[in-house]
């Protein structure tokens, strides 16, 4: 018997959604940092055993819009509930239920969603087991949860218990993609996702909210294995031009070596990165600007 099916991964920005699905999937796709809106798009990942094949959808984090960008996001992680076979809720090892957690809670109950919904206590590897059976019980009397989970994405503490889980409430299907497929985003995306992962990682708070990364060229040179892979870095202010480069261009030197070593672990070549640094003035409030950019 073949089971699969599909599962969104929600919860509030920061609480190891990414983190999760490229350890499940033990590659990276999503990019990582501990800064909002690290997530942007509605990502598919992919895990397949011999008689299991369970379909990620990462969402962004559920957080009231700013801006058209901040619409899109929300209306992305709150469209899946409706799709999905199981609904998986993450949170962090935080002592109270804050605003935005209740907003996700509240908006759960109200929808009277009849789908089994799977929430992960996160970063345990940061509390006291003590602490953790408080955690639990708070959670437990919501009673909304099918089953409570605690986890380290980061340690891949308490993974494969979640992936047992999910086998239990998956029904019978087909296999929807090749068993060597993790993703189903192009590797342009992929080479995206590391760049702006890089950018949000190095530089100070007020730049990456406003950062985007299109990819120019990628193109496989003719019996080299190298890739050659040209990029722009947008940012709204002309003022963080200088920030993104850095005093003699360290930064941005800095940025383009860290992605470059993920982007040939990724594809298995030699990679030649270029970067450069554009404005374009209050993108994220653009809906063409949106779309050119992949948010769409």
């Amino acid at each position: 018997m073949f089971k699969s099916g599909f599962i969104t991964i929600i919860g509030r920005p920061n609480v190891g959604k990414s983190t999760l699905l490229n350890q499940v999937v033990g590659q990276k796709i999503s990019a990582i940092s501990n800064k909002p809106q690290t997530t942007r798009n509605k990502i598919t990942f992919i895990y397949t055993e011999d008689d299991f094949q369970a379909v990620f959808l990462d969402t962004p984090g559920i957080q009231s819009p700013k801006n058209k960008l901040g619409d899109y996001m929300l209306k992305t992680s709150e469209s899946t509930l409706n799709e999905v076979d199981v609904i998986t809720y993450i949170v962090d090892c935080s002592p109270t239920i804050g605003k935005l957690d209740s907003y996700i809670v509240n908006t759960l109950k109200e929808l009277n969603i009849k789908t089994p919904i799977i929430l992960l206590i996160n970063k345990i590897d940061e509390i006291q087991k003590e602490n953790l059976f408080e955690l639990i019980e708070m959670y437990s009397k919501l009673d909304l949860f099918t089953e409570i989970i605690p986890i380290s994405a980061l340690k891949n503490d308490g993974v494969n218990e979640y992936l047992e889980a999910l086998k239990k409430y998956l029904p019978e299907g087909p296999q929807y993609y090749p068993e060597d497929l993790v993703t189903d985003q192009p590797e342009k995306f992929i080479v995206a996702e590391l760049i702006r992962e890089k950018a949000l990682r190095n530089l100070s708070e007020e730049v990456p909210h406003g950062i985007a990364v299109s990819i120019e060229k990628m193109k496989y040179r003719d019996n080299k294995e190298i890739c050659d892979i040209e990029a722009n870095i947008y940012i709204e202010r002309e003022s963080h031009k200088k920030i993104v480069i850095g005093k003699n261009g360290d930064m941005i030197k800095k940025i383009g070596t860290q992605a470059r070593i993920e982007i040939e672990n990724l594809l298995d070549y030699k990679v030649n990165l270029k970067l450069w640094v554009k404005v374009e003035k209050n993108w994220r409030e653009k809906e063409i600007k949106l779309k050119n950019f992949g948010y769409q």
